[in-house]
């Protein structure tokens, strides 16, 4: 059973106007608060985001069915925590925008700007800047 502040959280996006799988991260984002915390465990970061929204569409998120194989939650438990360290979350969300095209890149950010507002677009636009900034430096160092 979700936590009440993920389900709140959830339904605080729906009310919002985001979408589905926005909604759905509060229950992915809870779960993979599970593993780090010792729960249980999950094989692989795609694993524990299953799991997460496994949860969510219970919980009557409107996602799509999963694609074939769903997560359980009884054999995580003897799986690693590795699953959802920063590292492994962050190859799993580039191999992920990888698989889209530049141009579904870009209609999808410009779909999430539209639901963002001016605090969260101010937020954003802040910490593009600066990972461009971090980008240049990075090829600066890279050239000399």
């Amino acid at each position: 059973m979700p936590e009440k502040a993920t389900l709140e959280r959830a339904r605080k996006a729906k009310r919002s106007g985001r979408s589905p799988s926005t909604q759905a991260g509060a229950f992915v984002r809870e779960e993979i608060h599970h593993v780090r915390e010792g729960k249980h465990g999950a094989a692989s970061t795609k694993q524990a985001i299953a799991i997460g929204l496994a949860k969510a569409r219970r919980a009557g998120v409107k996602l799509p069915p999963p694609p074939r194989a769903s997560a359980t939650t009884r054999g995580p438990k003897r799986e690693g925590r590795s699953a959802v360290s920063s590292k492994a979350l962050s190859s799993q969300a580039r191999s992920a925008a990888r698989r889209r095209s530049a141009s579904a890149r870009r209609a999808s950010a410009r779909k999430a700007t539209r639901t963002k507002g001016p605090t969260l677009r101010h937020q954003a636009a802040q910490r593009a800047a600066r990972t461009r900034q971090r980008r240049r430096r990075r090829g600066a160092a890279a050239a000399g």
